[in-house]
């Protein structure tokens, strides 16, 4: 490698108004939960046509506090439908709750739920005694599935839909709804660690059009506590004189400690600002990377583009057939590394994790191993230069040259 800058898969885009919007939140009064994390909630509800955004402490908190909302009884037989392929919260956060996972399979190529997919997963949990409740498509690498057809087969079998959008802050899916607001999920959840479209150092939001929901999740995020009177069970110890008492708060339910703060909040605000600009400079970057794929080996493609959508592209993920190429992954990814550019594996699929092979030990999942066999995430962020793209491109050609 040369004194060039190392590329990694994905990066942070800070700029000085970012900068100076943290330092803002530094010399005020606020440190934790204070006016900044009120102004991001409205921006991203305004964002994604939401009534209600509830902003948390990570993507993984955002899909807990959603699972946790529902108020599923967790009696054995309740169980959540998952695709293979995604990050491993998705499928632990229902383990959280108390349900079982069910996976299905993927589309090979885009690695998205599908109708067939959803529709054999429920017919695999009825055989195994479960009861689906609750069904998480994946918005993945910034495209979303099909969501209308998902969700009717969702409710032929009396589940709701909570998305996992932690790759999707910006998409517009078919039909025109940005994901977050659309009327095919009850509750929506977005991730802004620093490799995502906008960044909050950590960060996390659940968005929803239920006001039920909304209270739950936001008294779930601070300890399940409530100052709310009207919500007073105690009376006794709530008022003197028929007044509140200023100190009193009670805990009708258990909750978590997953609240975001004004210095997080701050960053996302400003970032937010900036969306639509990361989004352009992705999908330009995803085009770029398409021309010049298209002749650099006839065993490489990117992610299909899906109809109907404009995605925020979260993922650069070339669909490698490197038994066709004659080289292993690991040795292009080494090859790639010593030009100096990072790439990622997203994502092993779940079901071979070996938690949950020991509760499906027979599982086959055909789709989602096609594609693992051949995903590999190229750098994408907006900093990006034409000078990178050489690089990684020449750095590609190398690889899958092989030894000379």
């Amino acid at each position: 490698m040369t004194g060039q800058a190392f590329l990694p898969y994905g990066r942070q885009d800070i700029s000085e108004d970012d900068i100076a919007a943290v330092s803002a939140v530094l010399r005020s009064d606020f440190l934790t939960t204070g006016p900044m994390v009120d102004a991001f909630e409205a921006a991203l509800a305004s964002r994604v046509g939401a009534p209600h955004a509830v902003v948390c402490a990570n993507g993984t908190a955002a899909l807990h506090l959603a699972l946790a909302a529902l108020r599923l009884e967790a009696d054995g037989r309740a169980c959540a439908i998952v695709p293979s392929i995604t990050f491993v919260a998705t499928a632990n956060m229902a383990r959280a709750v108390g349900l079982e996972v069910v996976f299905s399979d993927v589309d090979p190529d885009t690695a998205l739920m599908t109708a067939d997919t959803l529709a054999e997963a429920f017919e695999r949990a009825k055989l195994a005694g479960l009861t689906p409740k609750v069904v998480l498509p994946v918005h993945f690498a910034g495209q979303s599935p099909d969501m209308a057809a998902l969700a009717a087969l969702a409710a032929a079998e009396g589940c709701v839909i909570i998305d996992d959008a932690a790759h999707a802050v910006g998409t517009v899916s078919a039909g025109g709804y940005p994901v977050g607001g659309s009327p095919h999920a009850v509750m929506t959840c977005f991730s802004f660690h620093p490799v995502k479209t906008i960044a909050m150092g950590e960060g996390g939001a659940v968005t929803t059009r239920d006001p039920a929901l909304a209270e739950a999740l936001r008294r779930l995020r601070g300890h399940g506590l409530t100052r709310d009177p009207s919500c007073f069970e105690n009376t006794e110890d709530a008022f003197t004189d028929g007044a509140t008492n200023p100190w009193y708060y009670e805990m009708p339910d258990i909750g978590f400690n997953y609240r975001a703060t004004d210095l997080q909040c701050a960053l996302g605000l400003s970032q937010m600002k900036r969306l639509d600009t990361f989004i352009a400079r992705r999908a330009a970057l995803i085009a770029e990377y398409g021309e010049r794929l298209k002749t650099l080996s006839q065993h490489i493609t990117l992610l299909p583009p899906q109809p109907g959508q404009t995605p925020a592209w979260h993922l650069a993920v070339a669909l490698i057939d490197f038994a066709a190429a004659g080289i292993s992954r690991a040795a292009v990814m080494a090859t790639l590394r010593s030009h100096g550019v990072g790439t990622q594996v997203h994502y092993i699929p779940v079901h071979r994790q070996p938690y949950y092979t020991r509760r499906w030990p027979d599982l086959t999942l055909p789709d989602a191993n096609r594609y693992y066999q051949r995903c590999l995430s190229l750098p994408l962020y907006p900093a990006l230069t034409a000078e990178d793209m050489d690089r990684v491109c020449h750095a590609l050609t190398a690889a899958l040259r092989g030894p000379s």
